[in-house]
């Protein structure tokens, strides 16, 4: 409690019971599995009911609707993140990018979405996943195009003398297949929880101040910078998705060429 205000415990912004399924086995099914598989069907359905939105104008296929909206969003990841990354040779990949930026964004974005108003990747749960199949994924492109060779050309890079092989080595290692994935994982969660506390945070104190007395005051305040936050935190769960997704394509792209 500060200044007679009551805020909910850390546990009750993360935690939600099971809808069905005791806790703690594995079938259960909560709030954020409910967001995650919204997302995955969102996901899906985006790019299926736009692949049938077509106009024929002078014997020319014509994109309309959602689909034009769509393919601008395809072109912005081809050209702005694999394009700038990896090159011609990553467009092989576009359509794991693609999937993989529109379910983050979707799953974040449901921070701001009433009823719901919370992240999907403000659990470790989500991104550590995501983390993981971005970290086999980069494994499984560089055995392709690499085969074996490539365990020894990301631990000790093309041109380092062979003197310092026994300093880069363990460097690299933990660089390349430790950290990676961890990083990704803790600054997606990270940056969506830290958001969504301060959403609660603000919420909250609107709510009590509205009930209060000499304090109604300072809730005009309190009410435009929730606003505020609701519109920042908007942009930070698209900014979240583009770093997760140009990240990856890095990754791959590292994993093609062993000179990278």
């Amino acid at each position: 409690m500060i200044f007679g205000l009551e805020f909910p415990a850390i546990e009750q912004l993360v935690e939600w019971p099971n809808a069905f399924g005791d806790e703690g086995v594995w079938y259960g099914f909560n709030k954020i599995a409910l967001i995650n598989m919204v997302a995955l069907v969102a996901t899906s359905l985006v790019f299926i009911l736009a692949a049938r939105r077509k106009t024929l104008v002078d014997g020319t296929l014509v994109p309309r609707g959602p689909r034009n909206l769509i393919e601008s969003a395809v072109s912005f990841i081809r050209e702005g993140i694999i394009m700038e990354t990896v090159g011609a040779d990553g467009l092989r990949y576009l359509p794991f990018l693609t999937s993989l930026f529109f379910f983050i964004l979707i799953g974040n974005i449901f921070e701001v979405i009433p009823f719901f108003h919370m992240p999907a990747n403000a659990r470790m749960a989500g991104p550590a996943v995501l983390a993981l199949l971005t970290w086999i994924y980069f494994i499984a492109v560089g055995l392709k195009h690499q085969g074996l060779k490539y365990f020894w050309n990301s631990v000790a890079p093309p041109g380092v003398p062979k003197a310092l092989l026994p300093l880069v080595i363990p460097i690299e290692l933990l660089s390349t297949f430790i950290v990676r994935p961890f990083s990704l994982a803790v600054r997606l969660f990270a940056n969506m929880l830290a958001g969504h506390i301060l959403l609660v945070t603000f919420s909250v104190l609107c709510i009590t101040l509205f009930s209060a007395t000499l304090l109604a005051l300072v809730l005009p305040f309190s009410f435009a910078m929730l606003v505020g936050l609701t519109g920042f935190e908007i942009m930070v769960a698209f900014l979240q998705a583009y770093i997760f997704t140009i990240l990856a394509a890095v990754y791959i792209g590292s994993s093609m060429h062993a000179e990278h």
